[in-house]
């Protein structure tokens, strides 16, 4: 009987115990956050139960509060994902800043739909994690051609969308990777002119950001092509696409 291999194999085994999934990977789940302190979107409801669907199609579990309080350092290290779904205002006081600060450099995914660039104006840091703030929007829902794009050059067909067009204060572009632009030609209202991104990933201090502008509208959720663009964003902020 060879005895450093009967010594060897227990302590192998009781080393492998050790690394149990919450320290060999970060968790599968995404939290969605949806608190406002301002406007509120009707379509939160179809948003989340949108994210939660996609979530589970890209193998992640979704979990949605209102409750800032969830964001404390150890709760978020539950989780590989946190989502800002349409949340407007002050939303988070400075103790839960500095938790969400912290799970971004410990390498957590950031997802931002519409209205999450409506949020936190005197938080920079969020601004620069988002990539742009709010500035306005043209009166009600209108139509406009959607530009998908990588690396500055135009990919695939256009796809018309129909919903509220956020302007934003400055243009991302430069400071983020642009995935889409609308094209202001077609509608009332926009003021950033030929170059008007609405959709963006970068990383961001250790994590992964990525945002878009669509989703005021609930129509907006069954879109197949804001649906992939949705689906993507997921993975990306979960580390497990490296394109966005």
């Amino acid at each position: 009987m060879n005895l450093s291999r009967v010594i060897a194999a227990p302590l192998l085994l009781a080393s492998l115990s050790l690394l149990s999934p919450a320290h060999a990977a970060p968790p599968d789940r995404v939290l969605i956050f949806t608190k406002t302190a301002g406007f509120r979107h009707d379509a939160i409801p179809t948003a989340v139960a949108t994210l939660k669907v996609l979530a589970t199609e890209a193998g992640l579990r979704a979990d949605h509060t209102e409750d800032a309080g969830a964001f404390t350092a150890g709760n978020l290290s539950r989780y590989r994902v946190v989502v800002f779904a349409s949340t407007t205002g002050d939303v988070l006081d400075a103790g839960q800043q500095a938790a969400m600060e912290g799970f971004v450099r410990a390498g957590g995914g950031f997802v931002g739909v519409h209205a999450a660039a409506d949020t936190e104006y005197a938080w920079p840091w969020y601004g620069r994690l988002v990539g742009a703030y709010f500035r306005s929007h043209p009166p009600g829902l209108q139509s406009a051609h959607v530009q998908a794009e990588h690396d500055g050059k135009p990919v695939g067909p256009r796809w018309r969308i129909t919903d509220e067009l956020y302007n934003y204060r400055d243009s991302p572009r430069g400071q983020v990777q642009v995935i889409a632009t609308v094209d202001e030609r077609d509608y009332e209202g926009g003021t950033m002119g030929g170059d008007h991104p609405i959709a963006w990933c970068h990383a961001f201090e250790g994590g992964r950001s990525w945002y878009t502008g669509l989703g005021h509208d609930a129509k907006v959720y069954e879109d197949p092509n804001v649906l992939a663009q949705l689906g993507r964003g997921l993975r990306y902020a979960a580390g497990r696409s490296d394109g966005c």
